[in-house]
């Protein structure tokens, strides 16, 4: 007789639709709560969309292999990043803008976080005010830092954090140059009026080549758009303002891990920005194990990119990662049904995780290592 089923066949919280009975469904189900330009946006990433698809694809290069007689009754998901504890590894990614999915916005995502004991980390694009955001927050919550052109203002950026009770900066590096994803452009999204990124004094702050005034024979990319871009001083001038722990987020080659864990950076996140800058970058999921054997078991690793189910997490954990963010789910669940919906989303993933944790005998998140995976005959 077969044992009975995990948590697709027991009923829907009051909210959430009822043909939601997997942390992908929300994916699907934004379809039809969304503006579909909206939708085109959120899903797609830079150009041609190469990198979206490869962050998808890298997941279903690996197996699981499942394990018998392994005595897990006393399995928990704990993780400590740094000086912090978490009962999972899910982390909220800082999405910008989530007024495009849902009115509240990320105060909903915020109160999901605290709900399910999550760290959310809130962006700088935010279209909510960060005070606000750490207020609704649980007690994990960490702020993303885009520097601005001036360094004043990202000082001030900084300090807002801080005194909102923020327990860690993420700083994003990959980003300077992000090309429009041609199936946003072809549905002809246009940012909505309510998404401003309110904590900008300038909203226009990330000044656009246009804007900037070049010399004959500039070029626009270079003398225009990457003006401003973060360089390793500026790195370094980040950390000499703040006690916080600062995370560099956007990390695909070894050589930059290696110099980042040399410069003191609390944590890394192998990233790709979910395929929003440079089209044709590698799979983040490709790129971790080489990252991982770069700057040692002990270094803090999160991975961001791809994730749409518990199986992925644990493919992401046995491959490197310590945690892994959630980006384009959390937009999609909050869309569907606001901040129930982004917990019941967590929800879903953490119970698949540990379904998977089971059945491969992993009793906690350091029992997951390579060993636990087979890569499927054909890929490379």
């Amino acid at each position: 007789m077969n044992k009975p089923s995990t948590s697709a066949n027991q009923p829907v919280a009051p909210g959430i639709p009822a043909d939601i009975r997997c942390a992908q469904d929300y994916e699907l189900v934004a379809r039809r709560t969304m503006a579909e330009a909206s939708y085109a946006y959120v899903a797609g990433g830079s150009g041609r969309d190469l990198t979206v698809a490869a962050n998808l694809a890298a997941f279903s290069q690996w197996s699981i292999y499942p394990r018998v007689l392994c005595d897990v009754k006393d399995g928990h998901t704990r993780v400590t990043l740094g000086a912090q504890t978490f009962l999972h590894p899910l982390l909220l990614a800082p999405v910008a803008f989530q007024k495009l999915a849902h009115a509240a916005g990320e105060i909903d995502t915020a109160r999901a976080a605290q709900a399910t004991d999550s760290c959310m980390v809130c962006s700088t694009l935010a279209s909510c005010h960060l005070e606000d955001v750490a207020h609704a927050s649980g007690p994990h919550k960490w702020f993303q830092l885009y520097f601005q052109a001036r360094r004043n203002d990202t000082l001030t950026l900084l300090a807002r954090a801080e005194a909102a009770g923020f327990s860690a900066i993420v700083v994003t590096l990959d980003a300077s140059i992000q090309v429009a994803s041609a199936r946003a452009l072809q549905a002809g999204f246009r940012m909505p009026a309510d998404c401003v990124a309110v904590n900008l004094q300038e909203p226009s702050a990330g000044q656009s080549a246009e804007e900037i005034e070049l010399s004959p024979g500039d070029s626009r990319i270079f003398q225009g758009v990457m003006r401003a871009a973060p360089t390793w001083s500026d790195l370094t001038w980040l950390m000499e303002q703040t006690s916080l722990p600062i995370w560099v987020k956007g990390v695909l080659h070894p050589d930059d891990a290696r110099a980042l864990q040399a410069a003191g950076v609390a944590g890394i996140v192998v990233s790709n920005h979910g395929g929003r800058s440079l089209d044709g970058a590698p799979a983040s999921l490709t790129v971790l194990p080489g990252i991982r054997a770069a700057v040692g078991d002990d270094f803090p690793l999160l991975l961001d990119g791809g994730i749409r189910s518990g199986a992925d997490v644990f493919k992401a954990l046995a491959l490197g990662a310590d945690a892994v963010l959630i980006g384009r789910l959390q937009l999609y669940a909050l869309s569907v049904a606001g901040a129930l919906g982004v917990a019941h989303m967590i929800k879903l993933l953490r119970e698949e995780l540990e379904v998977c944790m089971a059945q491969a005998g992993c009793a906690t998140l350091r029992d997951i290592g390579n060993e636990a995976l087979l890569r499927c005959p054909g890929t490379n």
